[in-house]
């Protein structure tokens, strides 16, 4: 496990395969298989595979969210606050971003490619997702994943360990 979380890039451009769908029901799995406040277990997930959909919630996420326009699949990941731990609400927020790193972990390991992309806090992008799937009251979009095959290996860096991040025992 180790070796894929040293391993794993951002991918931002896809092949047009499509994502079988064991292989989406396994990132869903390992989404929900994070821990939650209290096991609040308050996620949800919209599956998109539509070109039409994808091409729409990039529109409605910004240009950062360009990599939409060629994935296969997008996940948008949403925080259900009927359901977060009533003493704190936006544990929601750490929630969906465990699950959501879950997801892009196991993309790695099925040999999927992917890229975060950020919709919570912009308030133009949360409304943009809300309005576009018409989500019910509550339900609060958080993050997207774009999801495929790999069309690009990009550099990976020299290192990923800094010295100057880390403080034992005080600052």
């Amino acid at each position: 496990m180790l070796e894929e979380i040293y391993r794993r890039r951002s991918i931002r451009k896809f092949q047009p395969q499509e994502v079988e769908e064991e292989k989406i029901r396994a990132l869903l799995k390992a989404g929900m298989s994070g821990p939650s406040a209290v096991d609040a277990r308050d996620w949800s997930f919209i599956v998109v595979r539509e070109r039409e959909t994808l091409l729409r919630m990039a529109e409605a996420n910004g240009p950062a969210a360009d990599p939409l326009r060629e994935a296969p699949l997008g996940i948008l990941i949403c925080g259900d606050t009927a359901r977060t731990y009533a003493k704190a609400p936006d544990f929601w927020i750490v929630d969906c971003s465990i699950a959501t790193q879950n997801m892009v972990l196991a993309a790695e390991n099925l040999d999927l490619g992917c890229v975060w992309l950020g919709t919570w806090p912009h308030r133009d992008r949360v409304e943009g997702q809300r309005a576009l799937f018409d989500l019910p009251a509550g339900i609060e979009p958080h993050s997207i994943l774009a999801i495929g095959y790999p069309a690009e290996t990009p550099q990976r860096p020299k290192t990923d360990w800094e010295d100057d991040r880390i403080h034992w025992e005080h600052w």
